[in-house]
Parts: C-alpha cells; sequence; structure tokens
C-alpha cells in the first residue's frame, strides 16, 4: 500500500510503498477514502525535518540535554550514531482519516464491514485503527466532510475545558483550521465569539458564520475585546494559533475579565506574567489532544471505555459529537475545503507546505476495492540452500539501535523483517538489505529458507512468538525476557523439546570481552558477586511496568545480571531472595536487591537501582575470590587486584551485542552446542521470577 511519511533526517516527505497492516484484537481495518492534511501540524513536522541540526537541537533543548548525559555514560560516538538513527526514523504522516472498515478485529462488535468511519488513523491506503478511536459517519455527511472529524474534536476538548455558557463572550485567537472549527462550535454553544487572525480570508470566512472579526495588525486587539464586552473583558480565550512568540498568552491574560478562563490548545511561547495572572485570578489550562483516554494505553489500545456516568465526554465521544454537528448544520466545513488533492499527487500539498494560504487540503484516494497486500519485496534475493537466513519480528529501538547495527558482518542471510505497522519496519529492510518487509508474521514462520527468526517484540509477546517459532521448526533468539511467568516458561519448555531447536536469549552480557575476560581469569573458584545496575528513571506509565506487558523490569532486565552471574560462576541459582525499597513495595519494583545463593557455593547480589544519577557509571560489576578483586565498570575497563599478569583491561562501550549475534549466525550455520545452554536460560528466568515471588513473600525461593 501507498503511505505518506517524513524524514526527520532529510526533510524529504515521501509517498513510500509499505506493507498494509493487519486487522487485530480490538482494532478495526479501514480502506482509506479521504484523508484531511492538518496543514498547522503536519507544516511544523516538516519545517522541523528540512532544519539542520543546529536548529533542531535549539528547538528541543530537553533532548540536547539527554543527548549529553548520554555522552556523559555511554561515549561520544556510541550517542552520536543513536542521535542519527533516531533522526533517520521515519514518521508517518496525518491523524485526520476517513474511510470504510474491511475487517473487524476479536473483540470489536460495534463496527462491521462495510461501515463508513473517521478516525485518527494515518495518510495510508489502509489503517488499522482501536476501536476507541473510530467513529460511525451519519449517512448525511459526506467523506469530505466526515475528514474534519478528529481536528474538529482538538477545539471541541478545548470548548469542554473551557466550559463556557449562553451569552459569555469568547476569544478564539488564530483562525487557521482548528480556531475556525472552535470559533463555529462556539457559536452553537451560545456564545459571542470574536476571532482573531492576521489572514483576512479567514477573518471574512468567519464574518460569514457570525464571528466577529479582527485583524491585529489593523488595531490594539486587547481594545478591541474591551470594546465588544462593555470594558469587563472576554470571558474566555481560546488559543489555537501557533507561533513562538510570549505576547499572544500576554495579549489574552490583559483581555481576560477578572477570573476569566484561558486555554491553549496551540502551540506559543509560554513566558507568563506572573502579574497579570495574579491581579485578576486567571484561570489557564492546556487542552489535551481530541480528550479524555488520549495517551492511555487501557483506554486507546486496550477498548477500555470510561463510564459515561462520570466521563461523559471521552475522545471517541468528541469524535461522535462532531460528527453530529456537521449532520445537523451547525458546523459548516465544506467552505473550508481549498482543495482535493490525489493521493499521488500529494506534493501538490506538502511541496508548498510552507508557504501555503490553504485551511483545508484533502487527499483523496482510490476507492474502488483493493486488496491490502501484507508483505512486500524489496529486491531480488536467492536462499535456496542456504543457512543462517534470519527473520526479525519487531522494529522497535532495540532492532533499529542495536540489534542491526550487531548484525553487520555476520554472514546472516536477511530476508524479513516483520512489524506492526509497516513503515518502520519497511525503512530498516531498504537500509540494511532486507529482501521483504511484511506485517504478517505467518509469512515469515511459513517461509521455508528462513532457519533463525529473531524476536524483539514487547515482552508480553515472547514467549507465544517463541512457542509459534518452535512448532515452524526454527532457532529462536527472542531478546529478554524469555517469559513473564511459570506457565509460558513450561510452555516453551515443551514447545523447545519437541522441535530439538536452539531457544537463544539475549543475554549479551557474558558476551563482552570484559565478561569473557573476566571469566577467563576467575576459574571455577566460589566467588562472591555484587552487581550493580544504575538504570535511570522510566516513568510509571510506560509499558515495561506493566506486570501483564513488560512484567516488571526485575523480569524484563535484571535478568541480565543472574545470567552475567551465572556466567561467571559456573554454576545454577538454588535459591533467591529479594528485598525492595519503600514500606509496601509492588512487584514491579525498579529499587531492589537481589541475593542468590548458586549451588557450587557461590554467591551474587545485584543491586538494581533506577534512583541514582544518570552522571554515574550505569553498570558495575565486583567480584571477590581467592583474595582477588576484578571490578568491571560500565563495559568499558576492568581493573584487576591480586591476579598475576593482568591489571587492566580498557575498550570502547561493549557489551556484546555484536560478539552475540556473530556467533548465533555462525552456530546457526554450522551447528554446534547452543551458545548458552537451555537449561542455564530456564534456570535464569525461574530466578527473576522467584525474585518477584520472594518479595511479595518475603522468604527465600528455592528453585
Amino acid at each position: 500500500m501507498k503511505q505518506i511519511i517524513q524524514s526527520f533526517k532529510t526533510g524529504q516527505t515521501i509517498l513510500e510503498e509499505v506493507p498494509a497492516p493487519q486487522v487485530a484484537k480490538g482494532t478495526v481495518l479501514i480502506q482509506t477514502t479521504r484523508s484531511l492534511v492538518s496543514l498547522g501540524t503536519e507544516r511544523m513536522l516538516v519545517e522541523f525535518g528540512k532544519s539542520n541540526l543546529i536548529s533542531k537541537a535549539r528547538q528541543q533543548p530537553d533532548k540536547v540535554k539527554q543527548v549529553l548525559d548520554k555522552i556523559k555514560t555511554e561515549g561520544l560516538i556510541p550517542t552520536l550514531e543513536a542521535v542519527f538513527n533516531k533522526l533517520g526514523e521515519p514518521l508517518p504522516l496525518g491523524y485526520c482519516n476517513v474511510g470504510k472498515v474491511i475487517a473487524v478485529g476479536e473483540g470489536v462488535s460495534e463496527f462491521k464491514v462495510g461501515d463508513r468511519v473517521a478516525s485518527n488513523g494515518q495518510h495510508a491506503e489502509f489503517v488499522s485503527i482501536p476501536k476507541n478511536l473510530v467513529a460511525h459517519i451519519p449517512d448525511n455527511v459526506s467523506d469530505e466532510q466526515a475528514a474534519f472529524t478528529v481536528v474538529g474534536s482538538i477545539g471541541l476538548q478545548g470548548i469542554r475545558l473551557l466550559n463556557p455558557t449562553l451569552g459569555e463572550t469568547i476569544v478564539v485567537t488564530g483562525l487557521g483550521l482548528i480556531g475556525l472549527l472552535t470559533a463555529q462550535l462556539l457559536v452553537a454553544n451560545g456564545c459571542k465569539v470574536i476571532g482573531v487572525d492576521i489572514d483576512e480570508s479567514k477573518l471574512a470566512l468567519a464574518k460569514q458564520w457570525g464571528i466577529i472579526p479582527f485583524n491585529p495588525r489593523n488595531g490594539d486587539v486587547v481594545k478591541f475585546v474591551e470594546e465588544n464586552t462593555n470594558g469587563i473583558g472576554a470571558d474566555g480565550v481560546i488559543i489555537t494559533a501557533s507561533a513562538k512568540t510570549d505576547e499572544i498568552i500576554s495579549q489574552a491574560a490583559k483581555m481576560s475579565r477578572k477570573r476569566g478562563r484561558i486555554i491553549l490548545v496551540g502551540v506559543i511561547g509560554l513566558s507568563l506574567s506572573r502579574a497579570q495572572f495574579y491581579e485578576k485570578e486567571l484561570s489557564f489550562q492546556v487542552s489535551c489532544s481530541y480528550g479524555p483516554g488520549r495517551y492511555d494505553e487501557n483506554y486507546e489500545n486496550r477498548g477500555i471505555d470510561y463510564p459515561v456516568a462520570f466521563v461523559r465526554w471521552t475522545e471517541k465521544r468528541n469524535f461522535e459529537a462532531v460528527l453530529q454537528s456537521i449532520s445537523a448544520g451547525k458546523l459548516q466545513v465544506t467552505e473550508m475545503i481549498t482543495e482535493v488533492i490525489p493521493l499521488d499527487n500529494y506534493l501538490e500539498i506538502y511541496g508548498a507546505i510552507g508557504s501555503s494560504k490553504s485551511i483545508a487540503s484533502i487527499l483523496k484516494y482510490n476507492e474502488t476495492d483493493i486488496v491490502p497486500h501484507n508483505t512486500i519485496q524489496l529486491k531480488e534475493a536467492n536462499y535456496t540452500g542456504q543457512k543462517g537466513v534470519i527473520g526479525i519480528i519487531g522494529s522497535g529501538n532495540f532492532t533499529k539501535m542495536t540489534m542491526l547495527p550487531a548484525l553487520k558482518g555476520s554472514g546472516a542471510n536477511y530476508k524479513y523483517i516483520a512489524s506492526k505497522g509497516g513503515v518502520s519496519g519497511t525503512a530498516m529492510a531498504q537500509k540494511h538489505g532486507f529482501s521483504h518487509s511484511t506485517t504478517n508474521v505467518d509469512d515469515v514462520l511459513k517461509d521455508e529458507e528462513v532457519d533463525l527468526v529473531l524476536i524483539t517484540t514487547r515482552h508480553n509477546l515472547h514467549a507465544g512468538m517463541t512457542i509459534k517459532c518452535l512448532e515452524a521448526n526454527k532457532h529462536v533468539f527472542v531478546e529478554k525476557p524469555l517469559a513473564l511467568n511459570t506457565v509460558e516458561l513450561e510452555s516453551i519448555m515443551e514447545a523447545q523439546k519437541k522441535s530439538g531447536k536452539t531457544v537463544m536469549v539475549g543475554f549479551n552480557r557474558r558476551f563482552s570481552p570484559h565478561a569473557e575476560k573476566m571469566k577467563s581469569l576467575l576459574g571455577t573458584s566460589q566467588m562472591n558477586v555484587i552487581a550493580t545496575m544504575n538504570a535511570g528513571n522510566i516513568p510509571a506509565n510506560v509499558w515495561v511496568h506493566d506486570m501483564l506487558v513488560g512484567g516488571g523490569r526485575i523480569i524484563g532486565e535484571a535478568c541480565h545480571f543472574i545470567d552475567l552471574i551465572t556466567y561467571l560462576t559456573g554454576s545454577k541459582v538454588k535459591a533467591v531472595c529479594m528485598n525492595a525499597m519503600g514500606v509496601n513495595p509492588e512487584e514491579n519494583t525498579d529499587n531492589a536487591s537481589i541475593l542468590l545463593k548458586y549451588e557450587n557455593g557461590s554467591t551474587g547480589v545485584i543491586n538494581y537501582f533506577s534512583n541514582g544519577s544518570k552522571a554515574y557509571s550505569k553498570e558495575r560489576v565486583e567480584v571477590y575470590s581467592q583474595e582477588r578483586t576484578l571490578v568491571m565498570d560500565n563495559f568499558r575497563q576492568t581493573d584487576g587486584y591480586g591476579f598475576k599478569g593482568f591489571s587492566k583491561l580498557k575498550t570502547k562501550l561493549d557489551k556484546g551485542h555484536k560478539n552475540q549475534f556473530h556467533k548465533l549466525i555462525s552456530q546457526t550455520k554450522s551447528g554446534g552446542s547452543p551458545l548458552i545452554p537451555f537449561d542455564e536460560i530456564v534456570n535464569t528466568t525461574k530466578a527473576s521470577f522467584a525474585a518477584i515471588e520472594s518479595l511479595k513473600t518475603n522468604q527465600w525461593i528455592e528453585l
């Protein structure tokens, strides 16, 4: 299918051929008929992409700070590589989509094939959208009119936060697309509306709909508002403008009455004058997109609705309200359509987007029934009779930033990258020379030429994907963790036994030159190992903390160090005890100390902390054995004390990824023993589960 994407690296806007998405649980698959180009938001993205590195840095000072912190802990070269990889990531454009439903996912009952719907889908011939972000289109509303649904809901949410009453005077600053929709909805709500903009054509259009127009180039907007309110001032101001200046917020405060309300929908400078807000006791609030539910994983992606009695207006119900307003004639949108352009001619819009005076541009798609293709071939390649033919499932940061660079030069034969949406996977496939990009995992598993599948999805999918790969007679590499619970682990063990194929987990630390050197120096003696992970904070709402999705950071990340200590000691864990910070720590804690007893008498301590300084080394391992000590600092330097002939090993940051993947490809091609014995992988996984069980039961857990 065709999809419009933006490159932050080159600034180009491209109509790319990518595999169509699949319908998933809780989603509907939509064939697009129209999509609206949000000229304000998309202009900002396109212009950001075209700007140079210095300009990009100036626009995102918070990101610059993150880069500087990363340089301190990981070094200059790895940081620059990460930055350029991030800039090379394609960004799908668009969020105002209209089309017809062609497939319905499991758990969706409110839609059926053939329904006309509006959604926040992108500029693509097919989109798969969660049901809470999709709304039915009334019969008397055309597809072009319905394309205004999502931008209309952005304005509507600003109005709901303002909570205007009949007869109030409201100023709308910025009469772009969202501003004009907002002003119309306010008029329909019984408000006296003053529209402010410097574009006379937009002011003329607003006047037709009963909005009082004002061009700030022709006078003082504050005095104009005072004159139109008998000196009282505006009851409310909704800012839908996009500008860097702080003058807009200052004017909003000056034109407001005492205890007036100001709502920010657009993007402006926010250097506030305390005196202006203090003297009038003004209220100021920033509106978040389409309404309640936005960015809530449970609402948007899991389909869990808010009870209408407690949250009357969600983002979906805002979609429906906008469509009802269009249907009833309360919201006029046809007059705002400047142009309707076929998708193939998209550059007529995007080529001049920086100077465009258009209000609303509509992209028109092929409306005849077309079959969505989930796999596309990017180049000719013959893998007949070859080994080490790989398919990658997952196209997130780990695949892009770590796995693919590490696989370079390994001798792997690149065939598939499977991704959920198709855009990121296709970009990676093109860059690294894969022959196919797909959104259908089954196409990878059915291909007899593929002998190794590498899984880098979210953690809750690891076990199921691993089992499917084994059942398809494939060797498997799965990025840690292998499983999230005992049931999943036992199912994998059974599948592995039946298939006889290798299961490898991404415990890369043991393949670092530092770990290998430490292992060679220590021999088989008993030892005490202390591993400290200065993990850094991850916000509580990120999926890794969800025990059902990410499994928490102990199961999902601390397992790395359980495996590393197992490797160094040459033994398996036999008992685990974990204590965590806090009076009543949760099972998804990321501030904990884990004690490990090993079968050979060695002991391990893992300090996994998220509350440390980013300026300090991220990972540190100390080993004490036979009056000797090894100290490894962040996989860049290892110091030895008491060892004859060894005092120091110094390298660039090397956590073993390259060595791990090169050995994996070699082992896949030539056979031989697994790189990590499967029973060790199982033991490490069980030990991570035992750590959580220990926290909950406050006792040692025997494996």
